[in-house]
């Protein structure tokens, strides 16, 4: 699963959780965000980064040759959207920026906004669904409602956020099935200000609900190996 910690803009920080475990390390690069980073702050914090893992700008209604300009000038791996881009916008980044992961993220508010999701199958690699809010785009504590997306299951592999902390992330990866998590506020001092405790919680509590459904998945290959043996014949 990939695990992508949202919102870094200190170095420090983005080095100590890369090596507590996560595969993906967010920068905002809305201005008008709280968490917003700039170029050279992206290139200070990655460098400082030993491991191999993603690097995902997030950006909202940005004209496409900024993007790309700036994917230029950093090491950013994937680019996400989190405003109101089409998927006629999306096909021409993906033009622009042929090897680059492109992650389109929806606030989701109800059923019909998740169903809609499919116009963007063919142009995009993977789909994000957070929490909608009115006025703000994303990191707001706010939970999805995962009874109703239980049945979402897109062809191409998706990230589930809105409000996910180490309190609730079993139960969310026991109702829903998602490729990867994107947590943010909820590892969260203040915005942008890591809590590297909550961070480590969470990691410890996502390989302990690895390791239970992998002891569950074995106990259930057993049992369906004791059904498919022949019984012994018992002698008289």
């Amino acid at each position: 699963m990939r695990i992508k910690i949202c919102g870094i803009t200190q170095p420090d920080q983005g080095r100590a959780i890369a090596t507590c475990g996560a595969t993906a390390l967010g920068f905002i690069l809305v201005p008008s965000s709280p968490r917003y980073v700039k170029i050279e702050q992206i290139n200070a914090i990655t460098a400082a980064v030993p491991d191999k893992i993603d690097f995902i700008g997030v950006f909202a209604d940005e004209q496409p040759e900024i993007i790309q300009q700036i994917i230029v000038k950093t090491p950013l791996t994937s680019v996400q959207l989190h405003g109101t881009e089409s998927p006629e916008y999306c096909q021409r980044l993906r033009q622009l920026l042929p090897d680059r992961e492109i992650i389109k993220a929806l606030r989701i508010k109800d059923r019909e906004s998740w169903e809609k999701s499919a116009i963007y199958f063919n142009s995009v690699d993977t789909l994000l669904l957070d929490a909608y809010h009115p006025q703000l785009l994303g990191g707001t504590g706010h939970t999805l409602d995962w009874q109703a997306l239980a049945s979402f299951s897109p062809p191409l592999p998706w990230f589930l956020a809105g409000g996910l902390n180490p309190d609730n992330i079993s139960e969310a990866l026991t109702r829903l099935h998602p490729q990867g998590i994107d947590v943010s506020s909820g590892v969260e001092r203040s915005p942008g200000d890591k809590d590297l405790k909550k961070v480590a919680l969470l990691l410890e509590r996502l390989q302990k609900f690895r390791d239970q459904g992998k002891r569950q998945q074995a106990r259930g290959k057993r049992q369906n190996l004791t059904i498919l043996l022949p019984k012994k014949k018992v002698r008289n």
